[in-house]
Parts: C-alpha cells; structure tokens; sequence
C-alpha cells in the first residue's frame, strides 16, 4: 500500500509557461522554453477536441524517447530542493552526471554536492519523494526504459505491477490506473462522465524560438461548487503538440488531492527536443507536497536539465 500511493506524489511538477503553480516557495525552474501567440480558434483550424484527446491516449513517442536515450551519451545536471514546514530550504542535492553509452553504460559523475539533513542513520534518503526521484531518473536510463536490461536490487526493487503503475501515471495521463485505492479512476479525466468538469482550450505557439506548436489544455471549470472541485484529483493537464507531425514535445499536470489516508499538491512538467530525427527529453521539472500517515510531511523540487546529447560511438 505505502509504495503504491508513495509514486503518485513523485510524479508531478512546475512548467515556467503554465498558470497553476500554486506552491508559494522557492521554485528552481528558470528556463522558459514556449512564447504563446494566441488562442486557436478550433472550427477555423479543423482540428477538434477528440483529436487531441486521442493523441493523448494513444501516444507511444513519449515513452520511446526515453527509450531513445540508451542510444546516447549525455549531460544530466540534477538539482532537489527540500522544504521544512515554512517553504525554506532545508536540503539541496545536485549532480552533474555523463550517462556514457559508448561501449557497455557507463555513469559518471562530474559533480557532487549535498547539503542539509537529507539521509537516515542507514544511509537511505529522509523522503521518500527524494529516494522515488533517485530510483526513476538516476536508475531508469540502464534499468526501466532499457529492454532486457538486470533487475534493479536498488530502490524499488523489482515489483513490475508497480513500474506498470508508474509508467501509466507519467506517460498515459487519461487512462486509469488500477489497484490504488481511491484515485485509480480519478486518473481517467476523458470518460464522457467527466469530461463534464472540465475545460478545453488550446493556442498556438512557438516552442524553442523555432518549433511551431499547439499547447492544448485541460482545466477543471471555475464555476464547480468546491465539493465538486474538490473531488476532482487532476487539476489540470497541458499538452505541447509539434504542429508539424503532431508529436508530444511536452506535458504538464497539476495535481491536487485529500482524504483521510493522505493529501497531496503536486505538479510536474516533462519537455522533449529534437537531435537530429530523434525526440528526447531535455527538462523535468517537479514541485509537490504531501502527507502519508506516521510519516513526516514531504516537501520537495527537482529540476532536471539533459544537455550535450551525442549518438553513441557503438549504436
């Protein structure tokens, strides 16, 4: 129970051109990647809801460009942030990390810093937001996104039903996810019964200073009583569609929820660019709170930068 309720509140963060930061604290997101032009005009351009929607659910690319990555040797600079119970800074964790894939993987750290009270008297990290963080993005470049690849006897042990969870959370947001109590269906925000809670708008943009693109939304409707507001997990969810072919360049969710076993406020972006042919992440960025039973309240941001990609020598 703990672990499957536990990767809920890893998952999500802030996104420098979305409107629904509500976590009045530091924020280490400085990097401002989208200049949005107008609002689009749907019936004019052609293009509908359901269109969108579909894209959404059905997208594999997301996924595969991570992937993609094992092709790739690269920079990884990693920045978390925790909060004590007044928003100021009481940890801070960065790594500069070459992910080497020339020849058999190889990580190598180019930088190394810690700072404040982040580890127990075994070693493991104090949040278990942190020891998620370490477990997706440090080990998911040889291990989860790889095929094949050994079972990880690091955190999160190997529990595929779990992955299986993760994975639906960060690269299917729409489709429900199943065996965990009380939020598996609130996941699943495009079912005729709730689409009825919801918004929909999309603009047009420009992404990177050259990418044209579609930022499509999904928000909560402000009229809602509270009661209906507050029932609903997903506040909002922002998609970046590539104009050009219609692949996902990036994604947004803010996510908020209570209840008697825990409360959450969380949101996550992930950014995507082009090498060349290939789509690969360049920017995750998270901000989020939550409290789990007998356990201390978690406040956490991470900033994740890839840069200096370079197709392996031996792919």
């Amino acid at each position: 129970m703990k672990k499957i309720t536990v990767f809920i509140f890893v998952l999500f963060f802030h996104l420098q051109y979305a409107s629904a930061q509500q976590i009045p604290r530091f924020n280490p997101d400085t990097i401002k990647t989208i200049t949005l032009d107008s609002v689009v005009n749907i019936k004019a351009k052609r293009l509908n809801i359901e269109t969108f929607i579909d894209a959404i659910i059905n997208d594999t690319s997301f996924y595969q460009a991570f992937r993609n990555m094992k092709k790739y040797t690269f920079i990884a600079e990693n920045r978390i942030y925790t909060y004590d119970k007044k928003n100021k800074v009481d940890g801070r964790i960065y790594r500069k990390i070459r992910h080497n894939n020339d020849g058999p993987y190889k990580m190598e750290y180019l930088a190394k810093e810690d700072w404040g009270n982040l580890y127990k008297k075994n070693g493991k990290y104090q949040l278990y937001t942190v020891e998620m963080f370490d477990y997706i993005f440090m080990n998911a470049y040889n291990t989860d996104f790889v095929p094949n690849a050994p079972k990880s006897n690091g955190k999160g042990g190997s529990n595929e039903s779990y992955k299986d969870k993760l994975k639906t959370l960060i690269f299917n947001p729409g489709r429900p996810i199943k065996g965990v109590p009380f939020i598996g269906s609130k996941t699943q925000i495009f079912t005729a019964n709730m689409r009825q809670y919801y918004d929909y708008t999309f603009y047009s943009g420009t992404y990177l200073d050259s990418i044209p693109v579609y930022r499509f939304k999904v928000a909560v409707k402000p009229d809602l009583n509270n009661w209906t507001k507050d029932g609903l997990m997903i506040k909002e969810l922002v998609t970046i569609f590539d104009k050009r072919n219609f692949e996902i360049l990036g994604r947004y969710v803010d996510m908020k929820y209570s209840n008697m076993l825990f409360n959450f406020d969380v949101q996550m972006n992930i950014e995507m660019s082009y090498f060349g042919e290939e789509k690969l992440p360049t920017k995750i960025t998270y901000q989020g709170n939550w409290d789990y039973p007998f356990k201390k309240e978690e406040r956490a941001s991470f900033l994740i930068v890839h840069k200096d990609y370079k197709l392996a020598k031996s792919k």
